[in-house]
């Protein structure tokens, strides 16, 4: 869609331009923040802005403006006039970020925008691609972060071994694919500073909730995953409360299945086709 790499099958379209035929006409639409940005390091960050600019087609007038209040939001102000090899990691994000919203492009194509950046400029650059989507602008987002994830997007995909194994909303996801009630419990620690056993307390838990299973043990922390049920969220804290004046519990918290751990269960079987379609037989799409 970017024109980086040629299609060896299908097509796109990008309003109404398709990237085989029309990939110029398509291209003017988009606007494109790769994951690894080709800044010219011996231009300043004002310098670059003002190029793509022009190369948008924003009126010769119009540019300064643009180009300084880019540089306000994206929070660059005191590096824009500095040359951009000279950026530290963060800084060449919002400066690749900023170019990508020039314009304002209808079609926002985004590869880790926020990578790198502190956490006041991601939630400023967040506040501006959410502005952009209320205004009707399409964008299509990759990230390793549920966080950015859950607060940009409205429609999300997670891709396994190359496929897209399930579509959907943020709660559509979590309510198809998430098991219930997820909960963590922290053993007490022994005299010479090492976890408890951890086998009375998987026993007791485990034999006290139907269906619950041990999805992680490490470092004296036991992970577990129940299913949802009326009235069990109360009957998991009096069974852990309970609990911790007999076995080896220190501690324990209790919350619902979040969209990282849906994510997490998809890609524990990126080496297992065959439980990926078992878990998900509805491929391409699990919507």
């Amino acid at each position: 869609m970017t024109g980086d790499v040629l299609l060896n099958a299908g097509n796109a379209y990008i309003m109404g331009y398709d990237v085989i035929n029309n990939l110029r006409k398509a291209q003017a639409h988009v606007g494109y923040c790769p994951q690894f940005g080709a800044l010219i390091p011996e231009m300043t960050g004002e310098e670059t802005l003002f190029l793509y600019g022009r190369l948008r087609g924003i009126p010769e007038d119009l540019i300064a403006g643009n180009v300084e209040e880019l540089i306000k939001t994206f929070v660059f102000a005191h590096e824009g006039h500095l040359k951009c090899g000279n950026y530290s990691g963060g800084t060449k994000r919002k400066l690749n970020s900023a170019i990508a919203v020039i314009g304002s492009p209808p079609v926002l194509l985004l590869d880790e925008p926020s990578w790198g950046m502190d956490a006041h400029a991601k939630r400023q650059l967040w506040d501006v691609l959410m502005k952009l989507r209320d205004r009707g602008h399409t964008m299509v987002l990759t990230s390793h972060s549920m966080e950015e994830v859950e607060a940009l997007c409205t429609r999300m995909t997670i891709m396994v071994n190359g496929r897209l194994v399930c579509l959907g909303s943020g709660q559509h996801l979590k309510s198809k694919f998430s098991r219930g009630y997820t909960f963590i419990v922290q053993l007490a620690s022994q005299e010479d500073h090492s976890p408890a056993p951890a086998d009375p307390v998987k026993d007791y838990i485990m034999g006290a909730v139907d269906g619950c299973e041990l999805f992680e043990e490490y470092q004296g922390y036991l992970h577990f995953n129940a299913p949802h049920k009326v009235g069990q969220l109360a009957e998991l804290f009096s069974l852990l409360e309970r609990g911790k004046e007999t076995l080896p519990i220190a501690d324990y918290s209790v919350q619902q299945t979040s969209l990282e751990q849906v994510f997490l269960s998809f890609t524990k079987l990126q080496a297992a086709p065959t439980l990926i379609e078992s878990k998900c037989p509805a491929l391409p799409f699990c919507a």
